[in-house]
């Protein structure tokens, strides 16, 4: 691919094909907020993210966004260590309790899932600042894909 075809293809509005180094891997948005997977296994995993000028709302505090997409994707990764690759799952519903503004340093996301039925899971994840003080509580609801595989589109 020539370096003007990278430019297309990240400018493009879609559809896209994502390759992930690894099943527990970031994917391009959580690399854009620079979230780092320190653990994910037996159901739980923990990533950490840096609070940049860039991840700011118009207060200076950290974008409720951004702490949310931390504990979505922590889930994420805690559900990936006990599906089998390549499973395609996604979020179906999720609730946030903001408990502490975010002003400075690198957060922590600690999270938790746990299959219920066929095709359902429940995480939760809590968010801790760099003092160790909780800072956000997510829950959410992920489906499992009914038939496991998601057809992707054809590259172009």
């Amino acid at each position: 691919m020539t370096d003007r075809q990278k430019d297309i293809s990240s400018e493009s509005t879609g559809p896209h094909v994502v390759k992930l180094k690894n099943w527990i891997s970031c994917a391009p948005f959580e690399q854009l907020l620079n979230m780092k997977i320190i653990i994910a296994e037996n159901a739980k995993a923990t990533l950490t993210m840096p609070f940049y000028h860039d991840y700011a709302q118009g207060a200076g505090l950290m974008h409720g966004g951004a702490l949310c997409s931390l504990a979505d994707t922590a889930v994420v990764m805690a559900i990936k260590s006990i599906l089998a690759p390549q499973t395609h799952f996604a979020t179906i519903s999720l609730s946030s309790k903001f408990l502490y503004p975010v002003k400075k340093g690198n957060i922590t996301a600690r999270a938790e899932a746990k299959i219920e039925g066929e095709r359902t899971i429940r995480g939760s994840a809590t968010v801790y600042n760099e003092d160790k003080r909780p800072i956000l509580e997510f829950h959410s609801l992920f489906r499992i894909a009914s038939n496991r595989q998601i057809k992707t589109p054809p590259e172009y």
